[in-house]
């Protein structure tokens, strides 16, 4: 599916990249770790749209340890 030239991956990998954006505007932990994690979210099924397993994995990698982090941390309530 396209839509003005954009696939739906790639708006998916936008949309990944403007939760992770808006999060580092947010003054509220809890609140930042929450869209933060919408965006890793966003970005690991992203890296599983990829052509290839080889190429999504660095991101699905990379999102699903900062996701870990951000759950651990909302749970512990250490932010």
């Amino acid at each position: 599916m396209e839509l003005f030239g954009i696939t739906g991956t790639e708006y998916i990998g936008y949309l990944a990249s403007f939760m992770v954006l808006l999060s580092f505007t947010m003054k509220d932990v809890k609140k930042l770790r929450m869209v933060n994690m919408t965006g890793c979210i966003l970005f690991i099924i992203y890296g599983f749209l990829m052509p290839t397993l080889r190429i999504g994995l660095p991101i699905i990698i990379a999102n699903a340890a900062i996701l870990a982090v951000n759950i651990y941390y909302l749970v512990s309530n250490k932010s």
